[in-house]
């Protein structure tokens, strides 16, 4: 059986669906919202690429490679995307990527709920040894973010990849452990409480 399996996380701020193209709809209205998908240091598909982008997901997760959810809002509107990738079932590791949100929900509680659901699921449900969040060197907004939650910048892979545009990319590389989710947790929680 693979791991991990399709689940819905749900939370006050955010939900968390198994991703279906169901969804292509409203990720497309999502990905197009102030042009979001043209932003240079990030993967955001085209509003009309969606669709695709939902089957490749879909087909690493057949692969047993990545779980993907759709990110959605009190209303139940898909936002957004993310995922478990890079899933090492022998070792139990996962990175929580291949994540965005339509501009209007960004600097909102929801990524915090979001991460929140993913990390208790990772630690408290599939018993992960670590958790890691990939990123571009220079997208500055996500980094801010990923060491707002806690985590550790383990290091920079440099020339890591290629962007479509053949530019190459570094990678800053985070990581929780265990031991520290519980400091991570009680963070999380301060900070969804205060904005309840």
């Amino acid at each position: 059986m693979a791991w991990p399996t399709p689940v819905t996380l749900t939370g006050t701020f955010a939900s968390l669906a198994p991703l279906s193209h169901t969804h292509a709809a409203d990720l497309s209205e999502a990905a197009a919202e102030n042009d979001l998908w043209k932003l240079w240091y990030t993967s955001v598909p085209h509003p009309d690429k969606v669709a695709a982008e939902i089957e490749r997901r879909l087909s690493l997760q057949n692969d047993g490679s990545m779980l993907p959810f759709a990110v959605l809002d009190p209303t139940g509107k898909a936002v957004g995307m993310t995922t478990f990738m890079n899933i090492d079932a022998t070792h139990k590791r996962v990175e929580i990527g291949s994540t965005w949100y339509r501009t209007s929900v960004q600097r909102t509680p929801l990524n915090t709920q979001c991460k929140r659901l993913l990390l208790t699921h990772a630690f408290e449900d599939l018993d992960c040894i670590a958790v890691e969040f990939r990123t571009h060197f220079m997208n500055r907004q996500s980094r801010t973010a990923i060491e707002r939650l806690g985590a550790k910048l383990d290091g920079v892979l440099r020339s890591h990849q290629r962007t479509p545009d053949g530019a190459l990319r570094d990678t800053a590389v985070y990581s929780i452990l265990p031991h520290e989710w519980p400091a991570v947790r009680t963070s999380l929680d301060f900070k969804l409480n205060s904005v309840a």
